[in-house]
């Protein structure tokens, strides 16, 4: 029996892509949520003998936490219906931030969330995961079969496409890695800007040196949440003469009134993928997940 791909209502839309991309059927898992707050869930499959040997998994880990508890039924409950292999494709990766403890007695919910996954699935296959005390996907995640992949390139064709000639910046300098890789395929120049601490909440952002003047520029970022950081960057561009300042980011979490924030700071347009569903995706990643994805079934089968 071939692959399926099972994914959920809210986010029939991007699996659909990905099970077009990689030629899988897809199959809805339905949900309803008791008053309690628990939740039950109904497989496709309801026949004896017709769940497939290998089933993926779409789903994106933005608002996690019942989603966790989502993938822990859906993984133990294949498994006992005879699946051998089953694979997460999570577009978003949550709980990758805390990768160490900052303060004394905090859990490190990298390596636990990380360790979690293993267990359940035989391969996780996500987009630009928060690594930046780790190299490699697998130190968070144990197995043979993480894989992260990156939206920068998806961004860099866009770009590439609605700016002609755009200055790439990072926010920050920890947004440099994928700033970089736009460049890389653009040929666009690059640079990143800095965060200047003055104190535990007194934080100011910093320009490369670069001239900016006349520029139309792109702040690209792999994560936009609270939107501050972004916002304060486009500011201090514009106040040096950049002519426009646009935003481009893998995963627009855009928490409470964040985008209300950026637009405030004088910034044109804000672009995503859809690794999160949202108003700004101008980018489908289904194409770059199908190829991961293809690769990691003819391993796993």
């Amino acid at each position: 029996m071939s692959p399926e791909l099972l994914h959920f209502s809210d986010e029939a839309a991007p699996a659909r892509r990905l099970a077009e991309a990689a030629g899988l059927i897809a199959r809805v898992v339905e949900r309803h949520r008791f008053p309690d707050e628990e939740l039950k869930l109904r497989m496709p499959f309801t026949a004896a003998n017709d769940t497939p040997e290998t089933l993926v998994v779409f789903r994106s880990l933005d608002r996690p936490n019942e989603k966790l508890v989502e993938l822990l039924l859906v993984a133990r409950d294949a498994r006992s219906r005879g699946a051998r292999r089953v694979v997460l494709v999570a577009p978003y990766l949550a709980y990758m931030r805390q990768d160490i403890a900052f303060q004394p007695g905090e859990i490190v919910s990298q390596t636990i969330v990380g360790g979690f996954l293993a267990e359940l699935f035989d391969a996780v296959i996500t987009v630009d995961p928060h690594l930046h005390r780790i190299e490699r996907l697998d130190q968070a995640i144990p197995g043979e079969h993480a894989i992260a992949l990156s939206g920068a390139p998806r961004l860099a064709e866009l770009i590439a496409a609605k700016r002609p000639g755009a200055l790439l910046l990072g926010p920050d300098e920890e947004a440099l890695q994928w700033v970089r890789q736009a460049a890389a395929a653009t040929g666009l120049d690059y640079g990143a800007c800095r965060k200047v601490r003055h104190g535990d909440r007194d934080v100011s952002i910093a320009l490369p040196a670069l001239d900016v003047e006349g520029r139309q520029v792109v702040l690209m970022d792999d994560v936009a949440s609270s939107g501050h950081t972004l916002a304060g960057a486009a500011r201090r561009l514009l106040e040096a003469g950049a002519v426009s300042v646009d935003v481009a980011v893998t995963h627009a979490l855009f928490a409470d009134d964040a985008l209300a924030v950026i637009a405030a700071s004088g910034v044109g347009e804000v672009w995503s993928t859809d690794c999160i569903a949202h108003a700004s995706n101008a980018i489908t990643m289904a194409p770059v997940l199908a190829r991961a994805l293809q690769d990691v079934l003819k391993c796993v089968d």
